[in-house]
């Protein structure tokens, strides 16, 4: 798609990101939303660093300037690629085969200084897996396309909570990820399953801006979700229907610069804003320079297990500890990609 996109803007001023976003927004409005709108932000993406550097400038800069040096994060999908023993080994990661290995990985998010953890929900058996009926994988259909939450389902979480509770302590805040694997009915009988847990927020996918809204009032929980959603028409829906707590923006799928503009929106809805960033660590960082820019920021995500060669895409990694993140101040992004470790990790098919 980017290749097809191209012809459009090569030989424009690189520095006028907004008038090429418009552009191309254009060429794409028959068909908006995915795989397009990943396209415009990934060249959007490349403009801003091209901009910041031109510049000599970090991207913050651009979004007039920075509200904070350092950004809390929390550990996402904790213990999530841990529950498959192919992947688990790939990562160089010990296999979640108990509950009782729940609560090490619990101790052992604590312990490494995290204050947060996100997990996806979990279930032990005879065939232990990520419950994801939602997104109809292979080995784990059971329940899909109804997408009901039975109370066997409800009877694991709550031993997964407590579980995760006893490892890391009451200092450390729980999320819980439910992505689009349940109906208006089911998130809410979740939701009021897990309410002793006190959980930071429940975070969940509706394409329904008005039942996303009638579960937030009904729960009477922290909601955080949007983070499928596609630029500012998209999200104003959710805001004018107060349907979420947080509003999670991808900064990959929609552009840093597009993303400003819906925390912008957020903002003048009370709302505060984290972003979807399970990716490497190109992507942390340009979350983290718009999550470093925003005044309505509420705390950042990462993935932490990850092949043990990632380090090695990018020239500077972002720098992290006890988990925080302090914002760097290099030109552009604040990273650049070494081609020559991409190239010796190739795809696997």
């Amino acid at each position: 798609v980017i290749e097809k996109l191209s012809p459009y803007i090569v030989g424009s001023p690189a520095l006028s990101h907004e008038t090429l976003f418009a552009t191309l927004y254009a060429t794409t409005r028959q068909a908006p939303g995915g795989i397009n709108a990943q396209a415009l932000a990934a060249i959007e993406n490349a403009l801003l660093d091209i901009k910041g550097k031109a510049l000599g400038v970090p991207c913050y800069e651009l979004f007039g300037g920075k509200h904070r040096d350092q950004l809390p994060l929390y550990w996402s999908h904790c213990g999530s690629y841990r529950m498959h023993e192919s992947t688990a080994r790939m990562l160089a990661k010990p296999t979640l085969s108990s509950l009782d290995d729940l609560v090490e990985l619990g101790a052992e998010v604590r312990e490494s200084g995290f204050t947060a953890l996100k997990c996806n929900m979990y279930r032990f058996g005879n065939s232990n897996h990520v419950h994801a009926p939602g997104f109809a994988r292979r080995s784990n259909t059971r329940g899909a396309p109804e997408l009901n939450a039975d109370n066997s389902l409800l009877k694991d979480l709550e031993k997964q909570m407590t579980a995760l509770r006893a490892g890391a302590g009451e200092d450390v805040d729980i999320l819980l990820d439910m992505n689009f694997n349940f109906k208006t009915e089911g998130y809410l009988r979740v939701i009021r399953a897990l309410q002793q847990f006190d959980l930071l927020w429940y975070e969940l996918d509706v394409f329904n801006p008005e039942a996303l809204a009638y579960i937030r009032q009904q729960s009477n929980q922290t909601i955080a979700s949007c983070e499928s959603l596609y630029g500012h028409r998209e999200f104003r829906r959710y805001f004018e229907a107060q349907s979420m707590d947080v509003a999670i923006i991808d900064v990959p799928w929609n552009g840093a610069w597009q993303s400003y503009k819906i925390a912008a929106m957020a903002d003048a809805y009370e709302t505060n804003v984290a972003p979807h960033n399970f990716y490497g660590h190109l992507c942390t960082m340009m979350s983290a320079h718009f999550c470093a820019a925003i005044p309505n920021f509420r705390i950042m995500e990462i993935d932490v297990d990850d092949v043990p060669w990632r380090d090695d895409l990018v020239t500077h990694v972002p720098q992290i500890k006890d988990g925080m993140l302090t914002v760097p101040d290099r030109p552009g992004w604040g990273t650049d990609i070494n081609e020559e470790a991409i190239a010796a990790h190739p795809p696997k098919r």
